[in-house]
């Protein structure tokens, strides 16, 4: 089911929590796939202190798939993260553009 925004800069500085309501940080930054006019994926800033912070260590966030994203309103609602999640490399498929599958530290 495809989650609709009504304006891409409704994204920025909302706050994100897993689906098990663990907050994880703010929305930072978003990635548009131009030639779908889609969503990529959103850039995630852990906040201090907060669940995603213990997970990244010294980073700053995570780039978060679209996919993962369950729902948009008031606050962003991904799928619950683990470590297992963490740090993996999309797999490289012959298309053009691969969507990523696991959420990737920066």
């Amino acid at each position: 089911m495809a989650i609709t925004v009504k304006s891409i800069t409704d994204m920025f500085s909302k706050d994100v929590f897993t689906g098990k309501g663990v907050y994880c940080g703010k929305v930072a930054d978003v990635e548009v796939n131009l030639t779908k006019f889609r969503l990529r994926s959103l850039v995630v800033e852990a906040a201090r202190g907060s669940f995603l912070s213990s997970l990244v260590g010294g980073k700053k966030g995570v780039i978060v798939p679209y996919q993962l994203v369950e729902s948009v309103g008031d606050v962003v609602i991904i799928k619950h993260i683990t470590t297992a999640g963490i740090g993996e490399e999309p797999e490289h498929h012959s298309a053009p553009e691969p969507e990523p599958e696991g959420v990737v530290p920066f």
